[in-house]
């Protein structure tokens, strides 16, 4: 939230890209804790994302406390009047009345509400279509909720056995403490069935679960028989039921929240509702428990987004009607203002002439995966592969059938925002052409596929019905198979591509690298890919990811041509003048190639410093820079290579790529290969600690290398919280300082402008203030270049145009926005203020 104006007890914030005034900040709602307004909203602001795609497209009904919980409770189902005009929603008519819901979508909806004071936020197990026809339930809950006399140890024997019941039929379920008394359990249902059924087999499963458990739960309505018991309330799936949503708030005495929860931790001892603060706690650190079921978890054959959507039916109609739009649940699902996705509005036209080609893509969403399309009838068919394309032909994987997309998404990659239809990373993997053997609609698939990347392999896609999953199967469920019978020229059943032996003159040396396509970027044009800073050691499997430690240094990316080298950082800038001793490159690589790596300078126990590096950066005359290379020598830490020998080798995965790296360049003197850690992500961020290392980057097995992109394929795991910052102002000091920089003023770009996040008045030596100030000299100007400085901290300031980027370290980022105990590290001359991005 950006703040474009203030007054007493009103401000103006900019979420999102629209303005909202919010009043009474101060105002207490929760009075034994303190909770006020601001601190609500500011709860809602941070659980968006993960709360968002639990309620997106459902009615809201809301319960406000104007006057905080111990005061009057409205409760809310019609859009008021003064809400404003941008709030979507739909109108459900009732017998005697029509009511006007809103619908929670985005994160400046869900702000409104927050400043509404509706503490509890209450939807249904359905939703609403893109005309806003209610849908079929796309979800079942079950409320277990204590009579006088028991509580949640209770409720936890009930949910272990319901869950038991639930899986008996199918289903996956999930347990949230409901923030009240009890516990709710969510399972992700098809979309196939009534809410009439849905609601007959949840009051069937509760009568179950009394006649096993009679002395503990409750089937029936009756308030007089809940003594002593826990009463399973099948009844909120009734179409006109509404269930607190995941990650409300409750108007309790104290903020407690309806938190998604682990079944490890449901069955530990000292189970307890959990408050806003441990809420957000566990989010950084866990993500969010009941993605699964918001997201259409793939184990039961939903589209990764929440929509629901009869995918196979809508295919078959289109099979006999060949008019209609093949493309319509796909724009559906996206908003073309939002997503860099192609949104094309024209309906598909099938391609007459050449042959049809086929993509798979790396998705790295809330749950990772791959998406397999290929291209028929004018679109690209597609299934998402949660563990891959399979490489052994003993072995099936999982391929479920999504929306059809459009042609031009062949060649997409980029980010989705997050709060979007499936958020996250997409990258390439292969690519190419294939040959169609059989298509048989809804039932199989054979194909060739001819990939640029990884070759030539033949390929079956299987629906499941039949095969051990029931009678009818999950419709969206299929197998997808790598046959035994592969043509000649087949890759290697690895998955990461065939090798071949490439290089220039014979001998022991001859290196042996990835065979793919020649390259033809130039050098110049080359990017690094960037590491995603992950939110608290997250949970990764060493067999998919290898773990790498993170050098405290700058970033290079190094070109080899006939044994010269030159060196270019992040941002472009040649940094080949700075670092002569690392010409060496060129007597060490086998080949020609360009090779991405981090130069450092070791303190006297053989520790990366930034600090240290600061002794040579921005040198270029020859004597300057001779007697900084005395001072302070630097090595290249070699970890990745982007071309060799004249091959493209970004396409390759990053164990291939290491590979290749490992055959082409003999390490030693300043040249050095940082070896990945043998052992789990636990043991690589011990390492690195004991080692006074910076931290670790993880970086995913399969991943391409993906040029001038932030990916989540590799994330970054920081022992202490860094950020680049641009300097844009300073303030006087005083005492020994006084008459210089006391402090820098420090922002990063938003969409607005120049954000400020703070000031920094540590971390630096008289000398460092004395040159800071000689970089900072000609830039000074009138007025301030931030969207929002506070007046405290721009009395006296002194503003400059913000051309330069520095580094802090600091402890965590304030509710307001800013750097907390920042200090100083050093100037990154290796990137410009457009880089520059809030980690």
């Amino acid at each position: 939230m950006a703040r474009t104006g203030a007054a007493a007890r009103k401000t103006t914030v900019l979420v999102g890209n629209r303005r909202l005034a919010l009043t009474n900040l101060d105002k207490v709602l929760y009075p034994e804790t303190g909770t006020t307004k601001g601190r609500v909203v500011e709860y809602y602001e941070r659980v968006a994302p993960w709360m968002i795609p639990h309620v997106k497209d459902r009615p809201m009904t809301r319960k406000r406390w104007a006057n905080g919980v111990d005061g009057k409770v409205f409760f809310e189902k019609n859009l008021p009047d003064s809400a404003p005009d941008w709030v979507r929603h739909h109108t459900i008519e009732h017998s005697d009345h029509d009511n006007e819901y809103p619908v929670v979508d985005d994160l400046p909806t869900l702000v409104w509400m927050a400043q509404q004071a509706a503490l509890e936020l209450h939807v249904p197990q359905w939703r609403f279509g893109p005309r806003g026809g209610r849908q079929d339930p796309d979800r079942l809950v079950l409320d277990l909720d204590p009579g006088e006399g028991v509580g949640l140890a209770e409720c936890v024997e009930v949910a272990v056995a319901a869950r038991e019941v639930l899986q008996g039929m199918g289903l996956d379920p999930y347990p949230v403490t409901s923030g009240s008394k009890g516990i709710h359990l969510y399972a992700a249902l098809d979309g196939r069935a009534s809410t009439d059924q849905v609601s007959e087999v949840a009051h069937e499963l509760a009568r179950a679960l009394e006649q096993d458990l009679p002395d503990l739960v409750l089937s029936s309505m009756s308030r007089a028989e809940r003594r002593g018991k826990v009463f399973v309330d099948w009844s909120q799936n009734n179409g006109n039921k509404t269930t607190i949503a995941p990650y409300s708030l409750r108007g309790r005495s104290t903020p407690t929240v309806a938190a998604p929860r682990s079944w490890d931790e449901l069955t530990e001892r000292g189970l307890a509702q959990l408050t806003l603060d441990e809420v957000l706690e566990r989010l950084q650190d866990h993500g969010d428990l009941l993605h699964p079921v918001a997201a259409g978890a793939l184990s039961v054959g939903r589209p990764d987004s929440g929509h629901w959507d009869s995918d196979r039916t809508q295919r078959a109609n289109d099979a006999e009607q060949p008019g209609r739009d093949r493309l319509a649940a796909y724009r559906a699902k996206r908003d073309a203002s939002k997503t860099p996705e192609p949104v094309p509005q024209d309906a598909p036209t099938v391609r007459a002439d050449g042959t049809p080609t086929f993509v798979i893509q790396e998705h790295h969403a809330t749950r990772d995966h791959y998406d397999f399309r290929l291209e028929h009838d004018g679109v690209l068919v597609s299934w998402a592969l949660p563990k891959g394309e399979p490489t052994d032909p003993g072995k099936n994987h999982l391929a479920v059938m999504t929306e059809d997309h459009p042609l031009e998404y062949g060649s997409f990659e980029g980010t989705i925002p997050h709060d979007e239809y499936g958020g996250g990373t997409v990258t390439l993997w292969d690519d190419g052409t294939y040959d169609l053997e059989k298509w048989r609609e809804g039932e199989e698939v054979i194909v060739t596929l001819h990939g640029r990347t990884n070759g030539n392999r033949r390929l079956a896609i299987l629906h499941t019905r039949g095969r051990g999953r029931g009678r009818d199967g999950d419709e969206k469920n299929w197998l997808i198979h790598r046959t035994k019978e592969q043509p000649d020229d087949a890759a290697e059943a690895t998955g990461s591509g065939t090798t071949a032996v490439v290089g220039r003159g014979a001998g022991p040396r001859a290196p042996r690298t990835p065979a793919t396509a020649p390259a033809s970027t130039p050098p110049s044009d080359r990017q690094t890919m960037q590491a995603t800073l992950a939110k608290g050691p997250p949970d990764l499997d060493p067999a998919d990811w290898a773990f790498e430690m993170k050098w405290d240094g700058v970033r290079a990316l190094a070109t080899v041509r006939d044994g010269e080298v030159t060196l270019r950082s992040r941002n472009g800038n040649d940094l080949t003048a700075q670092y002569p001793e690392l010409q060496e490159l060129g007597e060490r690589a086998g080949v020609d190639g360009v090779f991405d790596g981090e130069v450092v300078a070791l303190d006297d126990r053989g520790r990366p410093r930034f600090q240290l590096l600061q002794d040579r950066m921005g040198l270029t005359r020859k004597r300057e820079v001779d007697a900084a290379r005395e001072r302070t020598p630097v090595r290249f830490m070699l970890f990745d290579v982007l071309e060799a020998d004249g091959h493209e080798l970004t396409r390759l995965s990053y164990d291939r790529r290491r590979e290749a790296l490992e055959t082409v360049v003999e390490p030693g003197g300043a040249i050095e290969f940082p070896a990945a850690v043998d052992g789990d992500l636990a043991k690589a961020v011990a390492d690195s600690a004991r080692a006074g290392l910076e931290g670790v980057v993880a970086k995913k097995r399969s991943s391409r290398y993906a040029e001038g992109r932030r990916s989540e394929a590799w994330l970054k795991i920081k022992h202490h919280a860094t950020q680049e910052v641009v300097v844009a102002g300073w303030k006087p000091g005083s005492g020994r300082r006084e008459g210089g920089i006391g402090s820098l003023l420090l922002g990063i770009p938003g969409d607005d402008g120049l954000q400020y996040v703070g000031k920094v008045g540590t971390g630096f030596s008289d000398r460092d203030l004395d040159e800071i100030a000689e970089v900072l000299a000609p830039l000074g100007r009138d007025t301030s270049p931030f969207e929002d400085v506070p007046r405290a901290d721009a009395r006296d300031a002194h503003w400059l145009t913000p051309a330069h980027v520095g580094e802090v370290e600091f402890a965590e980022w304030t509710a307001d926005g800013r750097l907390r105990q920042a200090s100083w590290r050093g100037w990154r001359a290796d990137k410009s203020p457009d880089d520059v991005v809030r980690e």
